[in-house]
């Protein structure tokens, strides 16, 4: 095989890695959040966790269908593709943050969650990163079909990750949290509600 290809067979093989990584992801944060339903007494559990948990979880699914796009990149390279496998690999990281193997250095949750808070969102700003080299991979004019709503969206989001990095006041955290939930549905419903 050639060094680079526009090839219909390589972009599947694209999707059927990112496929493998998106499933990973879903599948720990299923099964962190069914840990609450096994054992609701073993650790202490936290609506900032479990929102940021929700928020990552529609963040891959929104991921997923934001990759479909990936069709429109004309030429692979093997650049290229380890790039896509990296961002998605991001998401990954942020799967197991959020749910590690035990909290016995922890009070619960929220302890660990902040405690992690400058992985965490080190690894969400960097998705923002990500994403713009990610949609620009896919034209210009896909890139500009966003409007001046999509940089604005990145420079917000990596506002919000550098605030979350500095401030660890639960009362901000949960303001943050409920900013980035609420414009998160907006844009999906906005984007993809068309007729």
């Amino acid at each position: 095989m050639s060094p680079s290809s526009s090839s219909p067979d390589l972009y599947q093989h694209v999707r059927v890695v990112i496929s493998i990584i998106v499933g990973l992801c879903i599948t720990t944060l299923l099964s962190g959040f069914a840990r609450f339903v096994q054992h609701p007494k073993r650790d202490k559990v936290s609506i900032l966790h479990l929102g940021w948990a929700a928020s990552l979880l529609l963040s891959i699914i929104h991921f997923w269908w934001w990759e479909f796009r990936l069709v429109l990149v004309q030429q692979w390279t093997f650049a290229i593709y380890f790039f896509v496998i990296l961002y998605a690999i991001l998401y990954y990281s942020l799967c197991t943050l959020l749910f590690p193997s035990d909290l016995r250095d922890y009070s619960g949750y929220e302890e660990y969650f902040l405690s992690r808070r400058r992985w965490f969102f080190g690894i969400l700003a960097a998705t923002y990163v990500a994403d713009v080299i990610d949609t620009e991979l896919k034209g210009s004019a896909y890139l500009h079909s966003f409007g001046v709503e999509y940089p604005i969206r990145v420079v917000a989001g990596l506002a919000l990750c550098t605030v979350a990095i500095l401030i660890r006041n639960r009362r901000i955290q949960l303001a943050l949290l409920a900013m980035s939930l609420v414009y998160q549905v907006s844009f999906i419903v906005r984007l993809y509600n068309t007729e």
